[in-house]
């Protein structure tokens, strides 16, 4: 429990998504953001200049201070399985930045350390919160949209080179730098949080725009959902200028569809009252990245932010995106991989997942 009335948080890591933690930290009531750790201290002062926080070498030094409940992993995504690991057993509790990890196996570690040590873990997967997705979710839940059909992601964007060459993780594979799992896997997590578990996928990656990093920034593929629907995932960093997201999902009675964070088909066979309230879902001023990798606002972390706090003081008994609810988005990213270097479908559960990331 927080020792002083607040939930305190610590950041390791002080690059491009730290202040939107910070912000989110922030403007969230019963939080307090105590430091942030970073091995460059230029970033580091960066933060704790603009954000008025202490500033730490080291995840040891964060783990230190008694003032700190949640450590927030804002590492590069091939780090995040150390950090959590021993964050937790350090009894911190902590909220990681997508993907959970490189591998279900790390994933599973996280997770096992987490229940051991009685902390609670939690994955910034911030796009479930959007409105217009938890009406679809209540929808489907209710059975409006009869038999599921389709469910679909199509992500535009535009990185430049430049974003690509800022920071020597994000030109790296085996860092997980690939649209697929660096950026995509927002929409992939999506598709699953709405439909439920992949059971086969087939893939295909290229790079389209960016010869000077050697990994993939165009994925095309389809889905197949358990639950006997099936999808497509349309995704690249390579189109300029970028634009907006579009989920959509299909059933035999009707049709939903967000783009970016605005609902812009509801339409069911049986209209019901509350209907256009809905499709006027989403404020439709702000940014959702499409053009740059921090072109978007920190309300939808904020929510995350504040239901671990919830947690923490007990208020709660489960961050709102549990590391057990993003392993099975990992497990669809992971076989559209093993799809693209075997040019064969891939049923899941994915077997021989150490193989996915040798060069």
């Amino acid at each position: 429990m927080p020792t002083n009335g607040k939930v305190g948080f610590g950041l390791l890591g002080a690059g491009l998504i730290a202040p939107f933690h910070a912000n989110s930290i922030k403007a969230s009531d019963g939080c307090e953001l105590i430091a942030v750790a970073d091995l460059d201290p230029a970033r580091v002062k960066k933060v704790t200049d603009k954000f008025g926080c202490e500033g730490r070498r080291s995840l040891d030094e964060l783990l230190d201070d008694g003032r700190i409940d949640v450590i927030c992993v804002l590492t590069p995504n091939h780090l995040h399985r150390d950090a959590t690991v021993k964050a937790t057993a350090a009894g911190k509790h902590v909220l990681v930045e997508k993907p959970p990890a490189m591998s279900l196996k790390e994933t599973d570690e996280m997770i096992a350390a987490a229940r051991s040590a009685g902390t609670h873990l939690g994955i910034v997967l911030q796009c479930r919160v959007r409105k217009p997705i938890l009406a679809m979710k209540e929808a489907i839940a209710s059975g409006r949209f009869g038999r599921l059909l389709s469910a679909d992601a199509y992500m535009k964007w535009f990185r430049s080179t430049e974003y690509y060459l800022s920071d020597a993780w994000r030109s790296s594979r085996r860092s997980g730098a690939g649209v697929t799992i660096q950026h995509a896997f927002h929409y992939i997590d999506l598709l699953q949080f709405l439909m439920g578990p992949g059971a086969a996928v087939q893939a295909r990656m290229t790079n389209l725009m960016h010869p000077q990093v050697n990994l993939e920034d165009t994925l095309n593929a389809f889905v197949n959902f358990a639950n006997g629907a099936q999808g497509v995932v349309v995704a690249s960093t390579a189109l300029w200028p970028g634009t907006d997201v579009r989920i959509e999902i299909n059933g035999e009675n009707g049709t939903a569809i967000m783009t970016g964070e605005r609902m812009t088909t509801w339409k069911f066979r049986d209209e019901q009252p509350g209907d256009e309230a809905v499709r006027q879902l989403g404020r439709g001023s702000v940014g959702t990245a499409a053009g740059g990798p921090a072109d978007f606002d920190f309300a939808d972390h904020q929510v995350v932010i504040s239901q671990m706090a919830r947690c923490v003081r007990g208020e709660q008994s489960e961050p709102i995106i549990p590391a057990a609810s993003a392993r099975a988005s990992l497990e669809i990213a992971l076989g559209m991989y093993k799809s693209a270097a075997t040019g064969q479908p891939v049923r899941l559960p994915v077997t021989d997942e150490e193989s996915i990331w040798k060069d």
